[in-house]
């Protein structure tokens, strides 16, 4: 069986466990109460603290610091969690931290890529497959759904959720709930449209991306209202299990939707 490989400089603390195959660099640290998967790379200088729980053949590239006490000023130092899947990356700065209640935890799902100096507050939520792109910022509480992509320097206020597929431009401000499939852009973010070469990309049928671009005209329709445009696209038969899902998505939002 392969052992984990540390460079002498490397602080590892008494506690910490380390799955076979997993390197630490120079001055890198390690927590007491870290669990690290298989083959994972902690790369010089990176940090990870706390009760961080993670899968197998993630890459912690230098300077990030992943696991840090929630930054909610309601924390009191309880035991919370961040518990990360497998094989993601972290870049440069990057940081993460744990949840706030006793015992929550901050998630990270498989297979997303965080830019350098993006950050995930406490107690959210990440998907699978999700970029960040650089600066990247998600406020306490934030649910991002599977293949996400976030735009350069775009923020998102607490307790939005980020449909799937959709993607947040550049220097974007999010206030209200990203609806799935979508492209949304501006400060604040405004419905642009459907997400079309993500949705290609991951090979959406033609007739099924023709339907969401219809539904997405009637949700941009400004004489409409939320209630209003739900009603004429639930006209539309047969409806795609997109649409229904965004149907679905909208319904149970809290913060409204960006239109």
């Amino acid at each position: 069986m392969k052992t984990a490989l540390i460079h002498e400089t490397a602080v590892i603390e008494a506690g910490a466990i380390l799955g076979a195959g997993t390197q630490v660099g120079a001055y890198a640290f390690v927590g007491a109460e870290v669990i690290l998967g298989e083959n994972c790379v902690v790369m010089h200088h990176a940090s990870i603290l706390g009760r961080t729980h993670c899968g197998a053949e993630n890459e912690f590239h230098p300077f990030c610091a992943i696991g840090g006490k929630s930054q909610d000023l309601k924390y009191k130092v309880e035991p919370t969690f961040l518990k990360i899947g497998t094989r993601n990356v972290f870049r440069e700065f990057v940081t993460i931290n744990r949840a706030t209640a006793p015992n929550a935890a901050t998630l990270i799902g498989d297979r997303n890529l965080f830019l350098a100096y993006s950050h995930v507050a406490h107690d959210c939520v990440i998907g699978n497959d999700v970029i960040f792109s650089n600066n990247g910022t998600m406020a306490g509480h934030v649910v991002v759904e599977d293949h996400v992509v976030v735009g350069g320097l775009s923020a998102a206020h607490q307790f939005c959720r980020i449909g799937t597929f959709s993607m947040i431009g550049g220097c974007s401000k999010v206030v209200k709930d990203v609806p799935p499939y979508s492209l949304v852009d501006g400060n604040p973010a405004q419905l642009c449209g459907i997400n079309q070469v993500g949705l290609e990309r991951y090979g959406l049928g033609e007739e099924r991306i023709k339907q969401l671009r219809l539904v997405y005209r009637i949700l941009m329709d400004s004489s409409l209202n939320t209630t209003q445009a739900i009603e004429k696209i639930t006209e539309i038969t047969p409806l795609s299990p997109e649409v229904q899902r965004l149907l679905q998505f909208i319904q149970e939002s809290k913060r409204g939707i960006i239109r």
